[in-house]
């Protein structure tokens, strides 16, 4: 997992910066670093990063104030953000969770600790992309079984007329009389009558497994979390974990 994940740290102590950088490139780490609030938000954008290990107390921005306008940008709200500060106090990790970040560490801390819930939190964020492709692999097949179920009866009208179209150029030719052997004729249609009756079940029989698979999706979707709800509940919890 380590070799191919960025990592962009975020600190105005020159110190942390250096030992960090040095210990998670040699694990494999891609690493970026940025000294200040605004350097952050700006590399963070250039950069992108699969986490910042971001210090809350820095010039130009706080890291609570990095983390809300990461999370209010489409483009860069998945970017896992893992706060190490100072402060201890409760209401100071809340409103750091309630802004974002994915884990919250205090200071002084241990780097074996650090690198274990980086590697948890990243873990997550795979978690949350697989589930997010699943998702929209499902929300796609449920598109497609929409427009099937609205072809197949564009498919079956066409059928109809097709019908209509032999018994009306069956009825004209009775109606005309000359030379019209209405065996014969019945003959020459019979494999294309036979076919379009084929055709008609085939269509009912995937009609149905169709509106069955629709109807599972929609008994599904009665207690389905959303993906966003199921992140926030995780976050939840880490932030009770860390009380």
């Amino acid at each position: 997992m380590n070799a191919q994940k960025k990592i962009l740290l975020a600190d105005d102590e020159t110190v942390n910066l250096d030992f960090f950088e040095v210990m998670l490139s040699k694990l494999g780490f891609v690493v970026e670093k940025a000294d200040n609030g605004i350097e952050t938000l700006e590399k963070a954008k250039k950069f992108l990063p699969d986490l910042i290990l971001l210090d809350n107390i820095m010039p130009g921005m706080t890291g609570k104030e990095i983390t809300k306008v990461l999370k209010k940008d489409q483009s860069f709200k998945n970017i896992s953000i893992i706060m190490i500060s100072a402060l201890d106090d409760v209401k100071d990790k809340v409103a750091a969770f309630e802004a974002g970040v994915d884990d919250y560490i205090t200071k002084p801390f241990n780097f074996s600790e650090v690198l274990a819930r980086i590697n948890a939190v990243l873990r997550n964020r795979e978690l949350f992309d697989q589930i997010a492709v699943r998702e929209t692999r499902l929300m796609l097949a449920e598109e497609l079984n929409n427009d099937l179920k609205n072809n197949l009866s564009v498919f079956v009208e066409n059928i109809d007329e097709l019908d209509n179209a032999i018994k009306t150029i069956l009825e004209n030719a009775e109606s005309k009389g000359e030379n019209f052997n209405r065996e014969t004729f019945i003959n020459l249609v019979k494999p294309i009558s036979e076919r379009i009756m084929s055709v008609r079940k085939h269509i009912a029989a995937l009609d149905a497994r169709i509106e069955k698979t629709i109807n599972e999706w929609n008994n599904l979707k009665k207690d389905e979390i959303g993906l966003s709800i199921l992140e926030g509940q995780i976050r939840k919890f880490l932030h009770q974990e860390q009380q």
